[in-house]
């Protein structure tokens, strides 16, 4: 959660996990859409001597969707290289690294970029350097150098991968726990004390692929629409991780070997929706799967299952809920088509009638002058679900939403409950702070000088 640990084999195998994905038109560089892609999930930032890095044997892919069908697009495709520069050393820098390109650096990571566009891929660059994890303050004295050092510009595009701190907030605990949200604990089935939520993922690190494109290189006519209202203002998100179909381990070096095409292993783009909404027997297969087949899954959209229990949990607080026995078209609206024109006043980021799990973006939505972490519902339309900003409070919203405060949408019969606009999981963006220009995500917490439950990143 968002999808941190979402299905049994892909948190086996948290190099391809991604963990949240983020699109947004850039608020400094209005003209630009940033998109972000985490993986790696609750990376310890004193997690050495083999400290976390992207994997070699993985192509990661953040594709865009803008033809009303959830196809593939536009896709961006990543592919990482690792080497050691001291084969006779265990340690991951022998020294203090200031650049990246110090022979005290054991482990230097590089990647390469192509775009894939109606079936014709370009490769843009090769051997763009990933900054070192954040060891601490005797190995990386000064981490906002190199991790600056790692943005690179490439042409009219900008690219980062490396660690970031995650900006998640969420109260896993507790969540997972039988359904119990701390400040309502009173009120839940086997009660508790009221308390503040907790956030689980305070302190972790993740490994951050972002990158910053002219808004004119991902829509359909390759222009920059200004009509909120136009079809063309719309573009779908999603990243995907794929291995190689056979791997076979080598006893003479020690590792493994992929042979075969690649086979998709992971995806995301809402967040919680394979997590919350998809049950665990499907969660794997749906890891395996492109959007554009989500139609099998709407079901769960429709009727989901936290819907039910949440009257159950909670006795006599959801009594409206309980008794409603319709589709949910706000959530299959919200996650699988976007919303339509006429729904929400001045708005729409629907993508057709394909059914299909995206991050919607209507890039004609301007960012917004003073951000509500609430997204629309909260009355701000550049906030989720119209794309995702990093400091959008995605739990707080699904679970209003799960909780029907977003029926009357689409069902205007429909009261919904007191609590249906109150309920939360009690956490906010304890992490490190965000930055004001790309990547955006907060320096990761060094190995030295973070103290579990903090999130100091110097």
């Amino acid at each position: 959660m968002s999808s941190h640990r979402e299905a049994p084999e892909i948190s086996k195998d948290p190099v391809a996990d991604s963990t949240d994905v983020y699109a947004f038109v850039s608020p400094d560089k209005p003209d630009t859409v940033t998109i972000i892609a985490n993986y790696i999930p609750l990376q310890q930032p004193d997690g050495g001597p083999n400290f976390y890095e992207f994997g070699d044997d993985v192509s990661y892919t953040i594709h865009i969707s803008h033809g009303g069908k959830a196809a593939r697009d536009i896709s961006y495709r990543f592919d990482f290289s690792t080497k050691i520069r001291n084969p006779k050393t265990f340690l991951y820098n022998t020294g203090q690294i200031k650049n990246l390109g110090d022979a005290t650096w054991n482990r230097p990571q590089v990647y390469s970029v192509s775009r894939t566009e109606n079936g014709r891929t370009t490769m843009l660059a090769r051997n763009l350097p990933c900054p070192p994890v954040n060891v601490g303050k005797r190995s990386t004295p000064d981490y906002a150098s190199l991790s600056a050092q790692a943005v690179q510009k490439v042409g009219n595009r900008t690219f980062f991968a490396g660690q970031r701190a995650d900006a998640f907030h969420v109260d896993l605990g507790s969540v997972f726990d039988l359904g119990g949200l701390r400040p309502f604990n009173e009120a839940h089935l086997l009660p508790l004390a009221k308390m503040d939520g907790i956030n689980s993922v305070q302190s972790y690190n993740v490994h951050t692929i972002a990158l910053q494109v002219p808004i004119t290189d991902l829509t359909r006519y390759h222009d920059r629409p200004t009509d909120v209202l136009a079809p063309q203002s719309v573009i779908g998100v999603w990243t995907a991780a794929a291995r190689r179909a056979s791997r076979v381990y080598s006893a003479k070096t020690g590792k493994y070997a992929g042979f075969g095409p690649y086979r998709q292993v992971s995806r995301l783009a809402n967040p919680l929706f394979n997590e919350v909404l998809v049950p665990m027997a499907e969660k794997d297969m749906w890891n395996t799967r492109s959007p554009a087949q989500d139609k099998i899954y709407a079901k769960y959209v429709d009727r989901p299952e936290l819907q039910q229990l949440l009257p159950v949990l909670y006795p006599g607080v959801f009594p409206n809920l309980a008794a409603y026995d319709k589709p949910r078209a706000d959530l299959n609206a919200i996650l699988l088509t976007g919303i339509p024109k006429g729904v929400v006043p001045g708005f729409q980021n629907y993508t057709g009638a394909t059914q299909a799990d995206m991050v919607r973006l209507n890039v004609a939505v301007p960012p917004s002058q003073e951000p509500n972490d609430l997204g629309i519902i909260g009355g701000d339309l550049a906030g989720f679900p119209n794309g995702r900003r990093i400091n959008d409070d995605v739990v707080t919203i699904e679970l209003r939403a799960i909780a029907g405060a977003t029926i009357p949408l689409v069902d205007k019969s429909f009261t919904p409950d007191g609590a249906a606009t109150a309920v939360t999981d009690g956490t906010t963006n304890t992490n490190a702070a965000v930055t004001d220009s790309f990547p955006y995500l907060g320096l990761p917490g060094g190995g030295y000088q973070t103290i579990p439950g903090t999130t100091e990143a110097s």
